[in-house]
């Protein structure tokens, strides 16, 4: 028994050891160093860090390539949050542009990783799109309180990880029965946010940081310096964390992350849409249709440039989300169950809806996300190319017309959800597997016809048409 107890102190202090000189190696003050090295936040962290993304990493290091490439990013990015909870316990709270500086190297090691998915479509690009978009769970450590724009830190490091997951999902349905070691690199990703980054946050900041009030003051180039770009902050297709709906105040740490772009108002009437704009022949398919299949079934649309970008709430009845472009943090978080919900001409963004609205329809978007909660009509997806929806709630109806290449993500409250197709073509249904923790089934639906989820199985009826 000694000779164990002996053996794990040992075991400890070298850890501590090594941590403390990382942080030396980065230039972090050294006075205080050892008491924030022994204190039980940084112990438990790096405990987290030796099992969970050692977990991580030794799957990683079985395939290679891009995949490992981004875990040693994101290994890089739990050090440097190391080193940041390290600094916190030695120094005053700076003031806002100070934070800003203190985030930077924690916004570096995010954009290193987002950079990796950049650029003509990557191999593994699921697997690098998971890793960077989870990265941003990390910036729980940015929250000063409830007016700064963020979730709190337990809140912000569930809906970073929900981002993730949309691709992480893609994962364990792609490689399910192809090869066991990337579907266990996607499961570890994911425990080590949800629990257990998750945990360590509830157990040691469950309201933000905890600054020295009695340590040294933040140094001249940190509090004066000018805020660099905000970190990637996260949500379906990018690593950027969600920013709460115009309906709420911004302030404080709210500088440090990106705002919701919005216009005032959007000019009459639609330009005409010319035929460079068309997505006809898009090769970046993802669904599990047949390619083979005419493509003169379904016009591809394209977006339309109508004006500047909006996400804001008329006439307290219905949010309007147009034009926003590349946008990955887009959210609406207060609304009720009489509202609705329209979103057009949008492109390569994200909008998360948080709570029960009335109906959602999706029109004229390409390679757009949203994650819903509940609707209590209907989701509909019209003259849309490339969007994929996530129902995390309940849907009575979902009906996808003249759209090419829909995925839609169900959960176990929605199985029973009645979805419509019309003059639409690759369109695939994922849904959870029976167990908790069971791979997705995926499903692709045929066209012009009506499909109901029950038993296990969809049921497919033709769509019947009432009318002259």
């Amino acid at each position: 028994m000694e000779e164990k107890l002996i053996e794990r102190l040992e075991s400890a202090v070298g850890r501590l050891e090594a941590l403390y000189g990382g942080f030396r190696q980065r230039g972090l003050p050294e006075s205080g160093g050892d008491a924030g090295a022994l204190d039980p936040s940084i112990v438990a962290f790096d405990d987290l860090m030796a099992q969970f993304v050692g977990r991580v990493s030794s799957a990683a290091e079985k395939i290679g390539g891009p995949v490992l490439d981004v875990t040693k990013v994101v290994a890089e990015a739990f050090s440097v949050q190391k080193e940041l909870l390290i600094k916190v316990k030695q120094i005053q709270k700076p003031e806002v542009a100070g934070r800003t500086e203190f985030l930077k190297p924690l916004n570096e090691v995010i954009t290193k990783a987002t950079a990796l998915t950049e650029g003509r479509r990557p191999d593994f690009f699921n697997h690098l799109k998971t890793a960077a978009d989870s990265l941003t769970a990390l910036a729980w450590i940015a929250y000063t309180g409830k007016d700064c724009g963020m979730s709190m830190p337990i809140a912000h490091v569930e809906e970073s990880w929900q981002t993730a997951e949309f691709y992480g999902n893609k994962i364990l349905v792609e490689y399910k029965t192809k090869d066991p070691n990337h579907v266990e690199w996607a499961k570890a990703l994911k425990e080590l946010y949800i629990p257990h980054l998750r945990d360590y946050v509830k157990s040691h900041y469950p309201l933000g940081p905890v600054w020295n009030a009695a340590g040294s003051a933040p140094s001249k180039a940190t509090s004066s310096a000018p805020a660099p770009p905000a970190p990637p902050p996260a949500s379906l297709f990018c690593s950027e964390s969600p920013q709460p709906s115009l309906s709420r105040p911004k302030e404080g740490m709210s500088a440090v992350f990106q705002e919701i772009s919005s216009g005032k108002s959007v000019t009459a009437g639609l330009r005409k849409v010319t035929d460079n704009m068309k997505t006809k022949n898009r090769a970046d398919r993802t669904g599990i249709v047949g390619a083979g299949e005419k493509e003169s079934l379904v016009s591809s649309p394209s977006v339309s440039k109508t004006g500047p970008p909006k996400l804001e709430l008329q006439m307290g009845r219905k949010w309007v989300v147009e034009n926003q472009i590349g946008k990955k943090n887009l959210m609406i978080d207060d609304c009720d169950s009489k509202q609705t919900v329209y979103i057009f001409g949008c492109r390569d963004s994200v909008l998360q809806i948080q709570g029960k609205v009335n109906n959602i329809t999706v029109d004229k978007c390409m390679k757009m996300g949203v994650v819903f909660t509940d609707v209590v009509a209907a989701c509909e997806i019209v003259n849309c190319n490339g969007v994929e929806v996530q129902c995390q709630g309940s849907a009575p109806t979902i009906s996808v017309d003249n759209t090419a290449g829909c995925q839609l993500y169900l959960s176990k409250a929605s199985l029973e959800t009645s979805i419509t197709t019309a003059k639409s073509s690759e369109i695939n249904v994922l849904v959870p597997g029976a167990e908790p923790d069971g791979d997705w089934g995926e499903h692709a639906l045929p066209q012009q016809f009506s499909h109901v989820f029950k038993d296990g199985r969809f049921v497919t009826t033709p769509v019947s048409h009432s009318g002259g």
